[in-house]
């Protein structure tokens, strides 16, 4: 299973920053007062081939009275529990003190791997900031400058030394296709996975949060093996109250990373949230093949379809690629379908091209539409290759490519879609820029 790296230290000494730096994103926010992280915030990494998911949590040791919500500070340890590895981060301005101590106690309890991140070290003489940290008895304290990004690689070719590097699929392994049920709370995944399985495989209980952790379930059908993962639904924060039914997101982040196909379950009766979307985009992030299923279809109006389909429309354009596919996993309409299209993603996720298939495919997309001119010279696109699968990345060679507009770039990724008909996957490019040997 992918690692968990949980950031963990006292309010305002940059965790946040640390988080947006490791995942190269702006996804936490970030203020220079104490306890604006209010609760976790998951986010996925990869460093030198190597992935993880890396959780931000809410200040904790702090004790003043107003400082962080207590609760806050208990979903913190819960994650710091669950986590493959702690970065214990401390401020090098301010010092040790009493709070450093309370949570260095606490870390020891856990009997986890930490580090010690020593942050804010930038314009101090790093023997003189770092000689005080010894004294917490964590070994040697690691520096790094957060918000200028530096220590950041040295603190993580550290802190995943132990972790495997991404293998490149090729074929699928002894389980078969591995397929991620994921969604909010009671949007009838457990109920999909028992219709799936023909049996009462999974507890279904008509109360949101019933699935406590992921579910791996190997089974065959027409002599083809598949996995399902039945996760737990993710619910938007604000009404997250049960400690259990929070911790749970990472097994479920973890089942995405795991799947090779994601079944994105939303229940028809309600609209499509905010919450929805973030889940699709942390899916769409780490390049699975995805199905947008829509269930409890039966019962509703001719009217309140065609609300829907709308809806769906509008919302999930930037996912144009998924099919969206109705059912009522309760009675089984549809369902039967659900094989085809996974097979359908899977073969687009992991489909085979030579370089030469895709170099033909690149100078078909720039004849059709020569990429724009820039200083007075035209960018060219010498030739393609694929780079990966799962999802399909295609590395294209060239001059002037960093110019290239983001337009041309969606331009060339329907295209390679239409032409290859590549269903259900992401599709990523990575752009080469040819070195001038006489430059």
């Amino acid at each position: 299973m992918i690692p968990v790296i949980a950031i963990v230290g006292r309010p305002n000494v940059g965790k946040s920053t640390l988080f947006n730096q490791i995942t190269k994103t702006r996804d936490a926010l970030v203020a220079d007062v104490p306890g604006v992280t209010r609760d976790r915030q998951y986010g996925d990494a990869e460093f030198e081939h190597k992935k993880f998911i890396i959780i931000d949590t809410g200040g904790v040791g702090d004790e003043e009275p107003h400082s962080i919500d207590p609760l806050m500070a208990n979903q913190s340890w819960l994650a710091a529990a669950e986590a493959t590895s702690i970065l214990f981060l401390v401020d090098a301005k301010s010092g040790i003190t009493a709070a450093d101590e309370a949570v260095v106690k606490r870390l020891r309890k856990l009997k986890k791997t930490v580090y010690l991140v020593v942050n804010k070290t930038e314009g101090l003489d790093l023997d003189i900031a770092l000689a005080e940290f010894y004294q917490l008895g964590l070994g040697e304290p690691i520096a790094i400058a957060a918000v200028h990004n530096r220590g950041i690689k040295q603190l993580l070719t550290k802190v995943t030394a132990g972790f495997s590097p991404i293998e490149a699929e090729s074929q699928e392994d002894e389980k078969g296709i591995k397929i991620a049920i994921v969604g909010k709370p009671n949007v009838g995944k457990s109920t999909l996975v028992n219709r799936i399985l023909g049996e009462e495989r999974v507890v279904v209980f008509d109360q949101p949060g019933t699935t406590r952790d992921s579910i791996f379930i190997p089974f065959e059908r027409f002599d083809k093996q598949y996995t399902l993962i039945d996760t737990a639904g993710i619910r938007r924060r604000s009404r997250i109250d049960d400690s259990l039914e929070k911790f749970s997101v990472i097994k479920t982040l973890q089942a995405i990373e795991a799947a090779q196909v994601v079944i994105f379950v939303i229940d028809a009766r309600e609209n499509i949230t905010d919450q929805d979307l973030k889940l699709l985009g942390f899916v769409l992030r780490v390049g699975k093949a995805i199905i947008i299923t829509v269930n409890k279809w039966d019962g509703l109006t001719s009217e309140r379809r065609e609300e829907v389909r709308r809806e769906l429309e509008r919302r999930l354009a930037f996912i144009d690629f998924a099919r969206i596919h109705f059912i009522s996993a309760l009675h089984g309409t549809g369902v039967g379908d659900l094989y085809a299209f996974i097979d359908e993603a899977y073969a687009a996720a992991m489909q085979a091209l030579s370089t030469a298939q895709a170099t033909k495919l690149l100078e078909a997309a720039v004849a059709e539409h020569q990429p724009p001119m820039v200083g007075g010279r035209r960018i060219k696109l010498r030739y393609a290759h694929i780079g990966g699968h799962n999802p399909p990345i295609i590395v294209i060679h060239g001059n002037q490519l960093d110019k290239l507009p983001g337009a041309y770039k969606r331009y060339l990724v329907k295209y390679y879609r239409d032409k290859l008909k590549m269903i259900g996957t992401p599709i990523r490019l990575e752009l080469k820029v040819s070195n001038n040997p006489y430059k």
